[in-house]
């Protein structure tokens, strides 16, 4: 046997370089590094080495590189992902959050913290975190239950089976999510005499799970005997790149369609069929067909309870529920018929199974009229002294988008209002990180989906909330001439989580800056800020500002910001339904106490 003499560091860089995905690119684009105990020295020198061949990036917080590396991996449509190593410690435990994002997204992600000594021999050492009743333990055990696969490399040849394994999950479509790799400082730098043939280059087949006869049988006996069915596309029908077949099943069979957060875009959003996005921050176009329907075809949809309005928007008590999904975990939620199977092999054997079958599709006047009630919000405002609203700014941003426009947001007022009124052309422009709803994501994100679709025009929806809890990566974006467009609403604090605190009863506390303990006021200076880290940023004051401020986004070379104050409090009236959220028993304010009725009143009508 042929053997080669590497460190166990040299030899990760080398095999993670020569995977591909089945277009022949190698399937991990780089590295996002923050160098420091515990991975400077054997992963730095091996990535040093590769420089050329596979690429390595610097972030400034471990958990926000790892977000760009996230939102690579899904504006890819999980084709292509990154991996993110750090230190131990603090470096390690920095990432947890976005190893907890991947996880619940089913993103591939590759994290490879630095780890302690596999020889224990310096224990303890600098950033190690002791275990008092088990030595096994180290930080990086806070990877395991948001991890799809977990390992800690104790010795060279672990990686032998470890790195596999890892391709495996990250490219399986039930399976997929993030792996960590916990690699002992010591054993990066210990040399092993390797064999040739695990360096060759390996391509990574999308595996497309075919259905079960018998499933697909009880699924098409139930599809045939239903009269108002509708189908819930999420986020699996753009991993399965089944937009086309969903498309045709739809018009072939006239079945509504309705859009999650991850699902929004798989259809035009003019579309007859598409009756726009569902469940709590859902059209009412949408919500209404979910309520009558007596199926719901769930395709690529975990079923969170935004969609499905904390299980109370489907109201038909006859209603069959199916779920057709690659995870056996997602297939079988809420006593669903499952159809496990990859979406678009799914829906093309459905579409066989059902022949000639065909629904009557609901009124066009259900899209007329949500439309009729909504555009009006986001139009441009006569000039005045109130602020400008969240749907104001989104109907400007919108009139300043074109065919290749991404818009992305995460957390906060945006990812409500954009789904309710955001009109997204085609697939891939809507970029929604709302299963896990992480403050931070957005500018990190932003740049990540730059990068895997660098000719896209890319728009980042963020409120002053969220950008005070991670902006260092628009540093990042500049020295990397990453180019993209941010708009900053600023309704000074946690504008939407105010809005729920007073809507189930609570008073106004700690959420807006105005409302949280203070000695001096805040006036923080966005564009300032941004402008001090390289971005080319500007202030205005009306929606006419912002949008001749927008005309101008084309001509910067890296980042543009734009910040504009709006106002906390409206929120597009129309659309929505319940989401549970468990109001006090007991209060001495008669406001939570009215709250609280009406939320008893909603549990029951859920059982009933």
């Amino acid at each position: 046997m042929n053997t080669i003499r590497l460190t166990a560091a040299q030899a990760l860089v080398r095999y993670v370089s020569a995977q591909l995905n089945e277009d022949g690119e190698p399937f991990l684009a780089g590295c996002w590094a923050i160098f420091g105990h515990g991975n400077v020295a054997g992963l730095g020198e091996a990535l040093y080495a590769h420089r050329d061949s596979f690429q390595t990036w610097r972030g400034h917080n471990e958990q926000t590189m790892a977000h760009a590396a996230i939102a690579y991996a899904k504006q890819s449509g999980r084709k292509r992902a990154m991996a993110v190593t750090s230190s131990i410690g603090p470096g390690a435990t920095n990432m947890v959050t976005a190893a907890a994002l991947a996880h619940v997204n089913r993103i591939p992600v590759l994290f490879i913290p630095g780890d302690v000594f596999a020889t224990r021999g310096p224990d303890p050492v600098l950033q190690q975190v002791e275990d008092f009743g088990d030595g096994t333990v180290s930080a990086n055990d806070c990877f395991r239950p948001v991890s799809r696969y977990f390992d800690r490399i104790t010795r060279p040849e672990h990686l032998l089976t470890a790195l596999p394994r890892a391709f495996a999950t990250m490219t399986d479509p039930a399976d997929c999510g993030p792996v960590t790799l916990a690699f002992c400082q010591d054993v990066q730098a210990e040399g092993y005499d390797w064999p040739v043939s695990f360096f060759e280059p390996n391509i990574w087949h999308q595996r497309r799970p075919r259905p079960d006869t018998g499933e697909l049988a009880r699924v098409t006996a139930a599809i045939e005997a239903a009269q108002n069915p509708v189908i819930v596309a999420g986020g699996g029908v753009h991993y399965s790149d089944a937009c086309a077949e969903l498309l045709e099943f739809a018009e072939r069979f006239q079945i509504p369609v309705v859009e999650t957060q991850a699902g929004k875009s798989a259809l035009p959003w003019d579309h007859p069929l598409n009756m726009g996005p569902v469940g709590v921050t859902g059209a009412a176009s949408a919500n209404t067909v979910c309520e009558t329907a007596d199926l719901v075809l769930g395709v690529g949809t975990r079923f969170q309870d935004f969609t499905t309005g904390s299980w109370a928007l489907f109201k038909n008590p006859a209603r069959t529920l199916i779920s057709l999904n690659t995870a056996a975990y997602d297939a079988m939620k809420h006593g669903a018929l499952p159809l496990m199977a990859d979406a678009r092999v799914g829906l093309g054997e459905l579409t066989q199974a059902l022949g000639d079958r065909r629904f009557t599709a609901p009124s066009g006047a259900l899209k007329t009229n949500w439309f009729a009630a909504v555009d009006p919000l986001t139009d441009a405002p006569e000039e005045g002294n109130a602020l400008p609203t969240d749907q104001q700014v989104i109907g400007a941003v919108q009139r300043a988008s074109g065919p290749d426009t991404v818009v992305m947001c995460a957390a906060g007022t945006m990812p409500g209002e954009l789904h309710k009124l955001w009109k997204a052309p085609r697939p891939g422009a809507y970029h929604m990180e709302y299963g896990f709803s992480c403050m931070g994501y957005e500018i990190a994100g932003a740049m990540g989906i730059k990068m895997a679709q660098p000719d896209r025009d890319v728009i980042c929806m963020i409120g002053d909330g969220s950008y005070m809890m991670a902006n260092s990566e628009l540093a990042t974006a500049v020295m990397m001439g990453i180019k993209f467009t941010m708009v900053i609403t600023d309704n000074r604090g946690f504008g939407c989580i105010n809005r729920l605190q007073m809507g189930t009863g609570g008073a106004e506390f700690n959420n807006l800056l105005d409302h949280a303990h203070h000695v001096n006021p805040s006036n923080i200076d966005f564009a300032a800020h941004a402008a001090s880290m390289g971005a080319a940023a500007v202030k205005v004051s009306t929606i006419a500002e912002l949008e001749e401020a927008l005309t101008r986004a084309a001509d910067a070379d890296g980042p543009f910001v734009v910040v504009i104050d709006t106002d906390p409090y409206p929120s597009t009236p129309d659309g929505g339904t319940w989401w549970e959220v468990a109001v006090p028993e007991v209060s001495d304010r008669d406001e939570v106490t009215e709250a609280r009725k009406g939320y008893e009143a909603a549990l029951r009508a859920r059982l009933n």
